[in-house]
């Protein structure tokens, strides 16, 4: 794995290998080997070492005084999200990270075997969507049906493909209805792109929401509020890591860990956004401010049936728009895991 990779420097990279990935439908599938019965053990092995791609996680532990206490070694990757995290497992040089729903959902079709072995998603996912449809000056899109005969940025590896294509579902419309313009999402590619009327329409998230108002608003930007669910969050993990014994283990541990950092940023929101947005992303305290603001308060079920009825859908709807072959989406979560995050919250005393 190229050392500019893992410390993370590669966006050009991985728009590259997205739009290469998306532009080959494979049709090699991952031979998704079954763990369910492989035991966990009680005790992990204090020189177990796992290599984490999930620099939130990382600031948040060191923020609220827990990275000197875990249980295991840990190796941190600045990666994050479905690309990057995807190169990161095919070249084994990474053990797990945090990753959308679709992201899985492709390296099965790639044939690279993992599984979803945590689940986060928000308690108000209608109020707090991570994206808004960006809608370009003068494209006169007030409303979804609106899109007909409109172009939309796309990225079909990604989980604003799968959004967009959720959106012309519940619009009555189908890809022959719009012109869907293939778009790496990385960095600020689509608020770019709707200024410039290279795209009508187009989903965007966080900061850049903020950003694309304020720049283009006066000239006719607006986002149109898609009401559908946007908010599934996973820990990633590669197969082979899960299959081993005492990785197995530090990753019990670590889906722990994890679930009490999303809950320690939920309840401190100034550390954060000092810490994390301002010292750690160089972001502006106004943006960090209205980050926490957007992101509502987590959620972690207990039961992942919920998720697994969705993934499955959004698997059927792909296979269906992509032209790939259609799997049980049970195949890509490791149950064994299910319950450990809200357990850990419950025994913490805390609400989930």
């Amino acid at each position: 794995m190229p050392r500019s990779l893992l410390a993370g420097g590669a966006a050009g990279l991985s728009a590259a290998l997205l739009l290469t990935s998306c532009a080959n439908h494979a049709r090699t599938t991952a031979t998704s080997k079954n763990i369910s019965d492989e035991k966990i053990p009680a005790k992990v092995s204090p020189g177990t070492s796992l290599t984490v791609g999930a620099p939130d996680l990382k600031v948040a532990l060191e923020l609220s005084g827990r990275a000197d206490k875990l249980p295991f070694k840990v190796k941190w990757a600045n990666i994050s999200g479905g690309p990057q995290c995807s190169e990161a497992f095919r070249a084994n040089a990474l053990d797990i990270c945090s990753a959308a729903e679709i992201p899985s959902i492709n390296a099965h079709w790639t044939g690279l075997d993992t599984k979803l072995v945590a689940t986060k998603f928000h308690q108000d996912p209608y109020r707090y969507p991570i994206y808004e449809l960006g809608i370009a000056p003068g494209a006169d899109i007030k409303s979804l049906a609106d899109l007909r005969g409109k172009k939309i940025a796309y990225s079909p590896g990604q989980a604003q493909g799968a959004l967009v294509l959720r959106i012309l579902k519940k619009a009555g419309l189908t890809q022959q209805d719009v012109e869907l313009v293939e778009l790496a999402s990385t960095g600020d590619v689509y608020p770019t792109a709707l200024g410039n009327h290279q795209v009508d329409a187009a989903p965007i998230a966080d900061v850049n929401v903020k950003r694309y108002l304020t720049k283009y608003g006066k000239d006719g930007g607006t986002t149109v509020k898609h009401g559908l669910r946007d908010d599934p969050g996973h820990l990633w993990a590669l197969t082979d890591s899960v299959s081993n014994a005492q990785k197995s283990a530090a990753i019990r541990e670590l889906i722990k860990i994890w679930a009490r950092a999303q809950v320690w940023i939920d309840e401190h929101p100034k550390e954060w956004v000092e810490g994390y947005y301002v010292k750690d992303q160089g972001l502006s305290r106004e943006d960090g401010e209205y980050l926490v603001k957007r992101s509502g308060h987590p959620d972690f079920p207990v039961d992942w049936s919920s998720a697994i009825k969705r993934q499955q859908q959004t698997i059927d709807l792909l296979a269906k728009e992509q032209k790939h072959e259609a799997f049980k989406a049970d195949i890509l979560f490791d149950r064994r895991y299910e319950s450990v995050a809200a357990d850990a919250l419950a025994g913490d005393g805390r609400a989930t």
